[in-house]
């Protein structure tokens, strides 16, 4: 006789995480993006049609991407199929293909989810095509990026997309408590008590994200006291799972792009807090500060200009202090050139000018050289008349003399019109005297 009889399979398998438990079964259970499935709403319809169209859902974790779709593969009696586009590859596709056309011609169809699809390249992507048409499988994908990137256009044309939002801190709230009531699912049979406030404060840690949240729910209630069967959680068993925020930045994506342009934005309007949590952001998160010095040079000339002319030497000056000093303190010059450049007046009016320049340039061509603009360094280029008549500006009073610079055709013409901020109020004074000096001069 076996003293030590083996457990059933049953009792050896691990239970799945919390968050997977706990994924809404019906869309009841289903909390968050109202806007996709409240009453009258695309989902809503999507829900009680016969056939489901292909669709894209775009938004960040935890936002119920997976949960949606299989939510309506139930609700259609569609056969679900999980893909990974990390995992998988084109010939996995294909022979997820073969038998969902199998089934098709059995009268059963196919929604073939495709988790994380912008991983997928062009031409991967391209052999979901034919499939999407013929009606061989509903085409479902979930991406965290924004699918005009990342998604070819001949697929996108062919499906929906659906942009999903990060959960209010009330809506995961909702999640938690679900959660721990839930006695067959859930935490309910350990009775947790958790005070309002810190549910609130794990949705915040989340960040809109349900997974994550569940995620720390589960891993601050198993540092509770083992074998107890009710117990109450603290802020210490919570800040004891966090451990460090994980902040949300993919350098080369679009939140990369996101959060460079609100630094931008917030620099030029001239708002240093912003500004400062802004590089904080992306220097705590990865960010190459080489990078954000870079843009500050350019913002300094495109945004600052001569309303400030000392911007551009602060933003080069931080520059080469970080290629000198690099991390870990070369945060130190860049906050410093941020809080200046925030600061400082602005103009974009040496911007402008050039743009202004530059349109002309590509409307009129290669207009010539006035002849007294020329250097004549031969004689033969002083006798067609090189250099002739040209007047040195430190011959006359105030280092300055009148006469025309532009092509002839474009006599007249103004691209630089400095404002009135900063140093740039003096260079309008002074142009307007030459300015005025000119028109005198030519009546």
């Amino acid at each position: 006789m076996d003293l030590f009889p083996a457990e059933s399979d049953a009792a050896r398998q691990p239970r799945p995480p919390l968050a997977e438990r706990m994924r809404p079964q019906t869309l009841d259970e289903f909390v968050g993006q109202e806007h996709l499935v409240g009453e009258g709403r695309f989902l809503s319809a999507v829900l009680t049609a016969e056939q489901p169209p292909s669709l894209i859902f775009w938004g960040p974790p935890g936002s119920g991407k997976t949960t949606l779709a299989h939510l309506i593969a139930g609700a259609t009696r569609c056969r679900f199929v999980f893909f990974s586009a990390v995992l998988s590859g084109v010939k996995e596709v294909r022979e997820l293909v073969a038998e969902a056309r199998e089934r098709k011609h059995r009268g059963e169809r196919t929604i073939l989810f495709v988790d994380e699809i912008h991983r997928f390249n062009r031409s991967q992507q391209d052999a979901f095509l034919p499939h999407v048409e013929d009606g061989t499988i509903i085409l479902m994908g979930a991406t965290t990026e924004n699918p005009s990137f990342e998604i070819n256009a001949p697929l996108l044309s062919r499906c929906k997309v659906l942009t999903l939002k990060p959960l209010r801190g009330d809506q995961v709230s909702s999640v938690l408590r679900r959660a721990l009531a839930d006695r067959e699912r859930g935490l309910g049979d350990r009775r947790i008590a958790c005070d309002e406030a810190l549910l609130a404060e794990i949705g915040d840690w989340a960040e809109g994200d349900a997974r994550r949240a569940l995620n720390l729910l589960e891993q601050s209630v198993a540092l509770c006291p083992p074998n107890v069967d009710e117990c109450a959680l603290t802020e210490r068993e919570v800040r004891e799972a966090a451990q460090q925020r994980v902040l949300i930045f993919d350098k080369g994506r679009e939140e990369h792009y996101n959060i460079i342009s609100a630094f931008i934005k917030s620099l030029r309007g001239s708002d240093p807090d912003a500004a400062i949590y802004w590089l904080a952001r992306m220097l705590e998160a990865g960010e190459d500060p080489l990078f954000v010095a870079r843009r500050m040079v350019i913002f300094a000339s495109e945004d600052v200009g001569n309303a400030d002319p000392q911007g551009l030497p602060v933003a080069v000056a931080a520059l080469q202090a970080f290629h000198a000093i690099g991390m870990p303190e070369g945060w130190i010059p860049l906050s410093h050139a941020a809080t200046y450049l925030a600061t400082a007046p602005k103009s974009n009016a040496s911007y402008l000018a050039y743009r202004k320049a530059a349109a002309e340039v590509h409307e009129t061509g290669s207009l010539p050289v006035p002849l007294h603009l020329r250097n004549a360094p031969t004689k033969l280029m002083k006798a067609e008349g090189y250099a002739e008549g040209y007047r040195y500006p430190h011959n006359y009073p105030g280092h300055r003399v009148e006469q025309q610079y532009l092509p002839e055709r474009l006599a007249g013409r103004r691209y630089y019109d400095p404002t009135d901020e900063g140093h740039e109020r003096e260079i309008r004074r002074r142009l307007d005297v030459w300015r005025d000096e000119s028109e005198k001069d030519g009546a």
